[in-house]
């Protein structure tokens, strides 16, 4: 790809934003619709869970395969194709006529914006070349994706009041038309030095890993942990699992690079995002049903109530890119970890009756936690790898986001589903969720603990000489096919 004057460098960056804003606020704003969807449709807790989680997963199965697909056929084509899809599918969410067609048509929407994030990080890294300006975009790119996902409650929450949950999803239908025409005009078409085969295998053991353990955590709770279709679900997991670590490693273009784990920043970032995003959406899943169902808190006042953690995010993720760029990684990391298991040991003092003003203290000290998290470990993931690898790197670190996102929901919220009573009318939810989150706070707690630890173990100069390692192997490696080629 030429090099491009600072302007349109800048262009391009704000374009790739548009489009991960829109994907971003989709991933939270579903929350606040929650209870309005359970209303209309009388959706069941793990029914609601599914319209969530269907989303998640479809993303993360198939991020892996649309950033190889980007540097393969076209990161341009590729990430316009994505906006198509995922503009198409807002759409027929809009119009679902019960919960099942939602959760489909949300899979829709999971197969559009599973080629926008990877692939809009490949551009920008293709984009910015030196390691400094890369550092600060990405740390721009961390505001912007940090601060619609806190921003999604805050919007869902006042359409749901004004409008009704299906105007969740128009909100995306402006925006991807413009990311489309404006990608058209000012986003260069750029690929890989080599063409990356597909991997059909890989692919199918991926889906099938994580499809079966989200339905095992999701469907537990109420079929029974002991019966057989709950521990066939994780037996099924676990062989794919196998067959992913035994088959990967022998083709020459894997779906899955594991020699990419060799490099202690990148296989860190992996876990850390796993854990990170598991807080994320366990905390947004569990505070929308409790400010609503238990506090009987309208929409729009929920989503209120989240502005300190929305603020925090926005403020801090484009400082924690640079700080990034200034000291490394990590500081920030650390501190996040900090925050976060405050947050977390606050929510588990919660009650029906907990004062208004130590909710919004943990939801602030979440946002400061969450905010100084996504800048370094995107960069850590992207970094330490060639540029040809970096459609891959991304998409691998953006499953892990989304793996931990699903886990976060299906988890916590499997915690709480055998204690919750439902009544009434609108099957409210009973004060047995509230003590039953305690627990789900504590694993909150846990994946603050991890950040923490694997955000100082991975950022040492260990570490560092592990990833130059890693990336000198397939550098390497790169002239060979595309001298073969030739």
């Amino acid at each position: 790809m030429p090099e491009l004057s600072r302007r349109r460098k800048q262009l391009v960056l704000a374009i790739c934003c548009m489009s991960l804003f829109i994907v971003g606020l989709d991933s939270t704003i579903v929350n606040l619709a929650l209870p309005s969807i359970r209303t209309e449709f009388g959706a069941s807790v793990s029914q609601l869970q599914w319209t969530i989680d269907a989303y998640t997963l479809v993303l993360a199965s198939l991020l892996m395969l649309a950033g190889s697909t980007g540097d393969r056929i076209g990161r341009r084509r590729t990430f316009q194709t994505g906006l198509v899809l995922f503009t198409m599918g807002s759409l027929l969410c809009s119009v679902a006529p019960n919960v099942g067609l939602l959760v489909v048509f949300r899979m829709v929407q999971a197969v559009g914006g599973s080629m926008l994030n990877p692939v809009a990080m490949s551009i920008i890294t293709n984009t910015f070349t030196d390691p400094r300006d890369r550092a600060k975009a990405i740390g721009v790119w961390g505001g912007v994706i940090g601060l619609s996902m806190a921003l999604g409650p805050l919007v869902g929450g006042a359409l749901v009041d004004s409008v009704g949950w299906r105007s969740i999803f128009w909100i995306n239908v402006p925006f991807g038309v413009a990311a489309v025409v404006l990608a058209a005009l000012f986003v260069p078409e750029s690929r890989a030095p080599r063409a990356r085969r597909l991997d059909p295998v890989g692919q199918l053991l991926v889906i099938v890993l994580l499809a079966s353990v989200t339905f095992g955590i999701i469907e537990g709770a109420e079929a029974g942990w002991g019966s057989p279709l709950i521990v066939g679900s994780f037996v099924l997991a676990a062989a794919a699992l196998v067959g992913l670590v035994r088959y990967e490693p022998r083709r020459t273009d894997p779906l899955l690079d594991l020699r990419f784990f060799r490099s202690i920043p990148f296989a860190g970032a992996t876990v850390m995002a796993v854990a990170g995003f598991a807080a994320m959406g366990g905390f947004m899943f569990l505070t929308a049903l409790y400010l609503q169902d238990v506090r009987g808190f309208s929409a729009l006042h929920a989503g209120l109530l989240t502005l300190p953690m929305a603020g925090m995010t926005a403020v801090l993720a484009p400082i924690a890119g640079r700080i990034v760029a200034a000291r490394g990684a990590r500081l920030p990391l650390v501190v996040a970890g900090v925050f976060l298991i405050a947050s977390a040991l606050v929510l588990t003092t919660l009650r029906v009756d907990t004062p208004i003003g130590v909710i919004i203290a943990a939801f602030a000290m979440f946002g400061v936690g969450f905010g100084l998290l996504n800048a370094p470990i995107t960069n850590a993931a992207v970094s330490g790898m060639p540029r040809a690898q970096a459609g891959v790197a991304a998409a691998v670190a953006s499953t892990s986001r989304q793996v931990g996102g699903a886990l976060g929901v299906a988890v916590l919220g499997a915690v709480v589903t055998g204690a919750v009573v439902t009544g009434g009318a609108t099957g409210a939810l009973g004060v047995g969720f509230t003590e039953a989150s305690h627990v789900g706070w504590w694993i909150m707690a846990g994946c603050g603990v991890v950040v923490l630890a694997v955000g100082f173990v991975s950022t040492g100069a260990w570490a560092r000489r592990t990833a130059d390692t890693a990336a000198e192997l397939f550098e390497a490696e790169a002239p060979r096919p595309v001298a073969a080629a030739r």
